[in-house]
């Protein structure tokens, strides 16, 4: 008889191991420090940043895809896919089936799901019957294929730091059933001071991220005091070069007579021609306007490397400058000026060129209960994180995207 109750125990036992490790939940915080620059950690030396890294993994760069600007990246991050499949190819681009202009500052276009291909992190969550959450990332107040996150805010770049902090506890703290597992956050402190001033000017820079790491630190200690398998995974969508007021380069003067549509500048400008046919004729006359700028066919699929999707958003050309030089277009110049005034400063800071510059690079640090302790790792494509976070949350990874679950899964436990 002792023998049968001492297997019924051990039954039980086993029973509710195995009960436990099925319903074990885990959590991951995705953490976007918009425009931080994979060398500021060495150079600042933040404590709460570096005590982050010291106890996870880390990487010494995030290459961004291109081009290395802040909507397609963050959607990149958050789908596991190029922006030439999901389709937000820059920050500003024409869409001639739409007849219409994407732009990050209209907001009825950036809440409208039509624009937006794959399937975000919180979309997947939320198929599968996980609660997702956001306190502010790209696509997430949008109705992508008719989901949005269960808890989320539309962008308001005046709220502070810590709500958002705080409000990330509330939703840590909630019954089970209503408690998100997939959370995303957003600062953009780094990105604002690095383009006003430029990624080597150390005092403002170094002012911005000690509050910022002040901030980081009261998130990390307040997770830390739960009990629950909290991952924080903290990228960033690209870095930052110096770009001098003098290395401004006259968009306007660079396009005028041509006919086409021209839509963005800075770091690329996208030309669709009225006529496809002028292609060599309209390169030849750009660059014959101007120096520190070469154009490029996008049919030459040297940045854009796959055109099947959406290539009817890049347009014909590019216009891309040299790194640290800037494309302005009339009231752009003038901006620019008043900002050099305003800001006491000759030198700006700006992104959006090719992945290749290490400017450009990002970063990538991770901690919890499944990331490995004290790991450095090389620079890694940033739509490989999607498919880790999956790994993590114990969500299907969709077939099609372009990130690959090998390229991360040594930092994973």
């Amino acid at each position: 008889m002792r023998r049968f109750f001492l297997l019924i125990l051990l039954v039980l036992g086993s029973l509710s191991v195995s009960i436990a490790q099925e319903t074990q939940k885990n959590y991951v915080i995705l953490i976007s420090l918009d425009g931080f620059r994979y060398d500021y950690v060495q150079r600042f030396q933040p404590k709460n940043l570096i005590q982050f890294i010291q106890e996870g993994t880390a990487a010494k760069g995030l290459i961004p895809s291109f081009p290395s600007k802040t909507f397609p990246n963050h959607y990149t991050i958050a789908t596991g896919l190029k922006p030439e499949h999901h389709g937000i190819v820059d920050n500003n681009f024409w869409n001639p089936e739409k007849n219409m202009q994407y732009s990050i500052s209209n907001r009825e276009v950036v809440t409208d799901g039509t624009w937006y291909g794959g399937t975000p992190l919180w979309v997947l969550a939320e198929q599968n019957g996980m609660k997702a959450a956001s306190y502010f990332f790209v696509g997430s107040e949008a109705d992508i294929q008719g989901v949005r996150p269960s808890y989320y805010f539309d962008y308001d770049g005046n709220v502070p730091n810590l709500a958002r902090i705080s409000k990330v506890f509330e939703w840590l703290q909630l019954p089970e059933t209503e408690r998100p597992q997939m959370i995303t956050m957003y600062f953009s402190d780094m990105d604002d001071t690095g383009h006003r001033y430029g990624p080597h000017n150390d005092e403002q820079l170094k002012k911005t991220l000690d509050r910022l790491d002040h901030e980081l630190g009261a998130l990390f200690e307040g997770v830390a005091s739960l009990d629950l398998p909290v991952t924080i995974v903290i990228v960033s969508d690209h870095g930052m070069v110096d770009v001098p007021k003098e290395n401004l380069v006259n968009l306007t003067e660079l396009i005028e007579g041509i006919n086409a549509r021209v839509v963005n500048s800075g770091a690329l400008a996208h030309i669709h021609l009225s006529d496809p046919s002028e292609k060599k004729k309209v390169i030849e006359l750009i660059e014959g306007r101007g120096e520190h700028i070469h154009v490029v066919d996008v049919a030459d699929r040297a940045y854009y490397n796959d055109l099947s999707l959406h290539a009817d958003l890049m347009g014909d050309l590019l216009i891309m400058p040299d790194l640290g030089y800037y494309l302005a277009d009339e009231r752009g110049m003038f901006r620019y000026q008043n900002r050099s005034v305003m800001n006491k400063t000759d030198v700006f800071g700006e992104h959006g060129y090719s992945p290749d510059f290490q400017e450009m690079q990002g970063i990538f640090y991770a901690n919890g209960p499944q990331i490995k302790k004290g790991l450095l790792i090389e620079p890694f494509e940033n739509y490989h994180i999607y498919p880790m976070i999956c790994k993590i949350l114990g969500l299907p990874i969709p077939e099609e995207i372009d990130g690959k679950l090998e390229v991360l899964a040594p930092v994973l436990k």
